[in-house]
């Protein structure tokens, strides 16, 4: 039995990561100046910048706001990923004891 339930976990743990590889999510800041991507999985994907919104001149500024946007977009990502890890194991909690581990 546990067997099975293990290897039930790894095949939705595999399934859950390949959901999450394929929603991506956004932070920007300065209203636009920078925008980073990244997969829910916490992988950056895409970064911007658009020069008109900020000087590419101005070294300092610009790489405080690529930490800025990019601690940000990695946080979101991992709320969504602790979101859907937390869903899985909801999902895999026999009916009556998902409330057993606090889960809803």
């Amino acid at each position: 039995m546990l067997d099975g339930l293990l290897g039930n976990m790894n095949e939705k743990q595999a399934e859950m990561k390949k959901r999450l590889a394929e929603e991506i999510v956004e932070a920007s800041v300065e209203d636009g100046a920078i925008i980073v991507k990244a997969n829910a999985n916490r992988q950056i994907i895409d970064v911007s910048i658009d020069t008109a919104k900020i000087d590419p001149m101005d070294l300092e500024k610009l790489q405080d706001l690529l930490v800025i946007a990019t601690n940000e977009v990695l946080n979101i990502a991992a709320e969504r990923e602790a979101a859907e890890a937390q869903k899985m194991i909801s999902d895999m909690m026999p009916p009556g004891l998902g409330g057993l581990l606090g889960m809803k």
